[in-house]
């Protein structure tokens, strides 16, 4: 079988980003982030966005979808996908297989099952029809339209219920967007649970020590509000909480730490959906890239 695409997929604190680029770089290969946080700059600490992972016996791994937008910006799935797609073609035609990792089940999903998307559009009368339901009636109206909803905190201010009201009846119209057929040899990164637990425990700690509150306080000085630290999610929803007061160090680290554990337990749920959909994927008990090289041997990505 000829495969276009190697992904590298796996929860959060698994060591993705290490596996891909040591695979890219026997494969003289470039990367594709799935990662739906690291699109920001200035959100380093907080996503985990270590690049000397990129950089393997000196040779520093071409990456893609790193770095491209400012945290006040608006990214969405139809960007990812469309930027995606463009890397992709460009790849192929250097005769490159490009690797896709992340750990973003969604940003995953859309290339691997191929959604059909197309760019939104937020006229001023359909927003102001949803505006003047109830947020309990919009909460049950977005439900209904994403029973697999993937950010709940879609979910608690009126003004996003009404975008993701948008985007969800958008995304069930076609796309006029030709998409290349996509075949990908998937690997999936699976650790016992206790020990991603520990892994998140210790790298959360680290993160504390390395800066991770101070990026956030910058954050908010260059003007990225609280709303939009808490639609980021995890560490800057909970560190901004703290900066803002709401929440004392103590409650912001072990709700944090309890979050980021949940987290890691719905992309798994998230990646399981996948499987039962039709995406084959290739699990691997840890970052190990001798498995994961016969792997794509017995497959014929690679040559004996």
């Amino acid at each position: 079988m000829n495969y276009n695409l190697i992904t590298i997929l796996g929860p959060t604190a698994v060591g993705k980003t290490r596996l891909a680029s040591n695979i890219a770089y026997s494969l003289n290969s470039e990367i594709i982030s799935a990662d739906s946080r690291q699109v920001y700059r200035g959100m380093d600490v907080g996503t985990g966005k270590d690049l000397d992972d990129y950089l393997v016996f000196d040779k520093l791994i071409p990456y893609h979808l790193i770095d491209i937008i400012s945290p006040q910006e608006e990214f969405n799935l139809f960007l990812f996908q469309k930027m995606f797609y463009e890397i992709f073609g460009t790849l192929i035609n250097k005769k490159v297989i490009p690797i896709l990792a992340g750990g973003t089940g969604l940003y995953l999903s859309s290339i691997l099952e191929s959604y059909e998307l197309k760019p939104v559009e937020f006229s001023e009368e359909r927003i102001t029809q949803l505006s003047e339901l109830s947020v309990e009636e919009l909460q049950e109206k977005l439900k209904l339209l994403d029973s697999e909803l993937h950010n709940t905190t879609d979910l608690l201010h009126k003004e996003r219920i009404v975008k993701a009201i948008i985007l969800a009846e958008e995304s069930m119209k076609s796309s006029d967007f030709t998409k290349p057929a996509i075949n990908s040899f998937t690997i999936g990164i699976q650790e016992d649970r206790e020990k991603i637990k520990k892994n998140i425990s210790i790298r959360l700690k680290e993160r504390l020590k390395n800066g991770m509150i101070e990026e956030v306080e910058h954050l908010v000085s260059a003007g990225v509000t609280f709303e939009k630290l808490i639609f980021f999610g995890l560490e800057y929803k909970f560190i901004g909480q703290y900066l803002s007061g709401d929440l004392n160090y103590n409650d912001m680290y072990q709700k944090l730490n309890s979050s980021i554990h949940s987290f890691a337990k719905r992309q798994m749920t998230w990646f399981r959906k996948m499987e039962r959909n039709g995406v084959k994927i290739h699990w691997i008990d840890g970052p190990d890239f001798d498995e994961a090289t016969k792997l794509m041997k017995k497959h014929r990505i690679i040559n004996d």
